[in-house]
């Protein structure tokens, strides 16, 4: 896992970490023009020196928080995590080998969500069901049917790990076949 600065990036967005990637681009945005030193010209020299130092550290941050792996990482780590352990998250779902380092790489898991209670798009043909930063899960059928497979011949129960289309959560999608 890397290593990331000690310093909350998201305070240093002045956002928070349930916040959508638009939500830190604006927050972003508005930083770094605020900091930019070419809109400083004329500042003493001391206060240059301050927004300088400001607008690299607002750049790092958003150089992180605007990847969405990258930004997975910095939360586990955060949350001094090093795997993800939800309470929630059914027992055989980390049986399969290999399948505890893909639970690993894919961020937090917010809930459980059953398929019955996503909503079927057939127009795109995927399951969709909302996250609390405003954005969405979605699911399409071939993945879900070439995953049930998966699980089938490890001897397990259907479910599929699902990432948030704009922040770092995931859900881990249950059903029955």
């Amino acid at each position: 896992m890397a290593e990331f600065p000690e310093k909350d990036l998201y305070a240093v967005l002045g956002a928070n970490a349930s916040d959508s990637v638009q939500q830190l681009r604006h927050k972003y945005q508005q930083l770094a023009l605020q900091f930019h030193p070419d809109r400083l010209v004329g500042e003493e020299t001391t206060q240059l020196h301050w927004a300088v130092n400001r607008f690299i550290e607002v750049e790092a941050a958003w150089r992180i928080l605007s990847d969405l792996s990258s930004r997975r990482e910095y939360d586990l780590q955060r949350r001094g995590q090093t795997s993800i352990s939800h309470p929630s998250i059914p027992p055989w779902l980390d049986q399969a080998e290999g399948r505890e380092q893909e639970l690993k790489q894919d961020g937090p898991v917010d809930s459980v969500v059953y398929l019955e209670d996503m909503t079927w798009d057939q127009g795109a043909g995927v399951y969709t069901h909302d996250c609390r930063c405003g954005g969405g899960f979605s699911l399409s059928k071939e993945v879900l049917e070439e995953e049930t497979q998966l699980m089938e011949e490890d001897g397990l129960q259907g479910a599929v790990l699902v990432c948030c289309d704009t922040c770092s959560l995931s859900v881990c999608v249950t059903h029955t076949r």
